[in-house]
């Protein structure tokens, strides 16, 4: 992340969410990263580590932001959304 009252522009943000989205294809099957997490979520609440109220917090936030990227990603399929990526990712190069 960059310093504050440092000057980022429009095309810069989204290039990085773009190389982001981009590198998450490669990850695997993003669209079932919601599953996994719940699964290791669910494992690590019957801990003694999971009896902690911050903790469950954190991980339901987490879950909801992979939740909702998935939601706005699952209407394209992995070939549209690699293109758009590279579209944007080449901006910068222009």
């Amino acid at each position: 992340m960059k310093r504050e009252n440092q000057k980022t522009s429009h095309r810069d943000v989204m290039r990085s969410v773009a190389i982001f989205v981009s590198n998450l294809s490669f990850e695997g099957d993003f669209k079932k990263q919601p599953v996994y997490l719940q699964e290791m979520f669910e494992l690590l609440l019957d801990t003694e580590f999971g009896n902690d109220l911050v903790l469950r917090q954190k991980m339901l936030s987490c879950l909801k932001t992979s939740r909702d990227l998935v939601k706005v990603l699952s209407q394209f399929t992995d070939k549209q959304i690699q293109k758009a990526c590279d579209n944007v990712t080449m901006v910068k190069a222009i």
